[in-house]
């Protein structure tokens, strides 16, 4: 049983804690996990895993659908680390960096693993056009994937980059 000096002192170190900032809080991130899967939906896309991350890299929140593999929230989550990590999406990121294989692999060996160069991993920006966290989705091709994310950034009113998904997003298959 806690005695009550003790659970009194304990509220008192409490009231001290400093809160800390989080460049993007689990409202905005629920809103945007949460449009990305009903525009899943509405598409007729394959379950998604949607990741959020805050500007340093810190997971805000998660959710996975019934149907997903494995893995897919191991890849949602380091598209979103990837587009945070190199400040561009991992579109742009595959496109740069598609004749350089070795400096890909470099990247992966830094970030411990967390380094997946393909689209659905895309940045969120505010009014300002800074980054402020990113999304990762993983599910369904990676044109889909980074079209939910993209409409589900502009959902909350934040900006996206890429700002546009590619005109034949909804083309690409597994």
């Amino acid at each position: 049983m806690i005695k009550p000096e003790k659970s009194l002192k304990a509220h008192q170190m409490a009231k001290h804690l400093v809160p800390i900032h989080s460049s993007i809080d689990l409202g905005v991130a629920s809103l945007i996990i949460d449009k990305a899967l009903e525009l899943r939906i509405q598409h007729e896309l394959l379950p998604f895993a949607v990741a959020v991350v805050d500007s340093g890299g810190n997971l805000v929140a998660f959710k996975r659908e019934n149907g997903c593999g494995n893995l897919r929230h191991q890849i949602a989550l380091a598209k979103a680390w990837s587009a945070l990590g190199m400040g561009m999406s991992t579109r742009q990121i595959r496109d740069r960096l598609a004749d350089r294989p070795n400096f890909q692999a470099a990247l992966a060996v830094a970030s411990d693993g967390r380094f997946i160069p393909t689209p659905g991993g895309v940045l969120i920006l505010d009014s300002q056009g800074t980054a402020v966290g990113a999304v990762g989705i993983s599910g369904d091709a990676s044109d889909k994937d980074e079209f939910c994310a993209i409409e589900a950034i502009r959902h909350t009113g934040f900006k996206s980059d890429p700002l546009n998904p590619i005109s034949d997003w909804n083309r690409g298959e597994l």
